[in-house]
């Protein structure tokens, strides 16, 4: 069929997609992404008017629960939309859950099927890395057509963000990716003429993972987008120039970006963000390096632009320009093939060199707490032996005097210390 969908869709990458899409464990990836999941429903429950007995469609339904949320406040049908064999799946959880007669599951693509009726609210997740990416926010917009005079769009309005960032630890690290091409002598072959193909294509790659606000250069910047009133073809070709003032003297390593969608109902605003200051989704952030960096002062002007192209394979290839005084960096990266860094672990520390604190006085303030702390669990316990071990209160003692500017911590009261640090009332 010649649809909107397949005319800007290359048939592999439409293949790949929906077979993706068709897996209950992708489906189950997204949905136990709590901040994801518990922001959609909290949007549609706080804005329940919007649903109760109107009609809704749910774009690229999944397993359908965006459907289930709208039928929980009342909402008189919805029609779920589903391309992918996830269609199957979503009717049996609608005939298990009882609701046959409120959500009518549609196989297909949106660009291609018809309904029997307007609807009063279209919902959908169709956000990707940077917002952007997978392009289903083209066929979130494409059923507007379906949509009545006044309807609403859940989510409403999006934000792209971006920011110049300074990490010396990941930018040696995606280098070092490169560095097997490298060797000269690989099972008796030399595999150097391809080191520059091999450093060239870890820097396409977009990173993709969580940072400590700290990494920052720069006060970040928006590009906006209404899912209500804005036309598709803004999301054809993105430019973003930008004009920052670095926030400290350092070397950029590139731009970070995240987004946020805003959920704008007649009662209330809800809004879910995937900055690195919120709950990590996952969406996670992704950052784009530049292949040299880029040495800034505080306060100098940087410059640039970030041109973002929509291509057949569902994605976007990036344009990252840099300029620091008659310094430029430029980058080719390709939204498509990111380098998923994340470990798992949650990123609670700034990066190295951000602590502007004497660490010994903090760390005697810490002990001086957990003493204190210890002794008045002792006291809470009847327990009148609060004696510590004469070396580990005199070391205490010398450094609370030395290194923490006059403050004898050891000569303190428990009581004290716990009041002045918020244990006690």
């Amino acid at each position: 069929m010649n649809s909107e969908f397949n005319s800007r869709t290359e048939e592999g990458s439409a293949k790949q997609y929906f077979q993706f899409y068709g897996s209950l464990f992708q489906q189950q990836n997204m949905m136990q992404d709590y901040t994801r999941t518990a922001t959609y429903q909290r949007a549609i429950h706080e804005n329940y008017l919007d649903f109760r007995d109107k009609v809704i469609l749910d774009v690229g339904a999944g397993s359908g629960i965006l459907s289930f949320f709208a039928a929980q406040v009342g909402a008189k049908r919805v029609y779920a939309v589903e391309a992918s064999s996830m269609a199957d799946s979503c009717k049996s959880l609608v005939s298990a859950n009882g609701l046959n007669d409120v959500i009518k599951v549609i196989t297909g693509k949106i660009e291609e099927i018809e309904l029997p009726e307007s609807v009063d609210v279209i919902i959908s997740e169709p956000m990707g890395y940077m917002l952007v990416n997978e392009r289903m926010l083209e066929s979130y917009l494409f059923a507007r057509k379906f949509l009545k005079e006044g309807g609403r769009m859940f989510p409403t309005q999006a934000n792209l963000q971006i920011a110049l960032f300074s990490d010396e630890q990941v930018y040696l690290e995606q280098t070092a990716r490169s560095s097997f091409w490298t060797q000269e002598s690989f099972h008796g072959i030399n595999l150097s003429s391809l080191k520059s193909a091999a450093l060239e294509e870890v820097f396409r790659q977009p990173i993709v993972d969580t940072w400590h606000i700290g990494i920052l250069m720069s006060t970040c910047i928006s590009w906006n987008f209404n899912f209500e009133n804005d036309e598709a073809k803004r999301l054809q070709r993105i430019e973003i120039p930008f004009e920052f003032n670095a926030l400290r003297t350092g070397y950029i390593h590139g731009l970070a970006t995240w987004f946020d969608v805003g959920f704008m109902g007649q009662t209330k605003t809800v809004y879910l963000s995937t900055a690195p200051t919120e709950p990590l989704t996952h969406w996670y952030q992704v950052r784009l390096l530049i292949k040299n960096p880029l040495f800034v002062t505080i306060g100098q002007l940087v410059t640039g632009k970030l041109l973002m192209l929509a291509n057949d394979k569902q994605s976007y290839d990036l344009d990252l320009e840099i300029e620091v005084g008659d310094k430029r960096q430029q980058n080719k990266l390709d939204l498509k093939m990111p380098h998923f860094r994340y470990n798992g672990q949650p990123v609670s520390q700034p990066p190295p060199g951000n602590s502007t604190e004497n660490p010994l006085e903090q760390l005697n303030q810490h002990l001086a707490i957990a003493v204190a702390t210890a002794q008045q669990q002792q006291l809470n316990n009847g327990n009148n032996n609060l004696n510590f071990s004469p070396a580990y209160s005199t070391c205490l003692y010398t450094n609370s005097l030395t290194n923490s500017g006059g403050k004898d911590y050891s000569a303190t009261t428990s009581a004290d210390i716990l009041v002045q640090n918020g244990t006690l009332n």
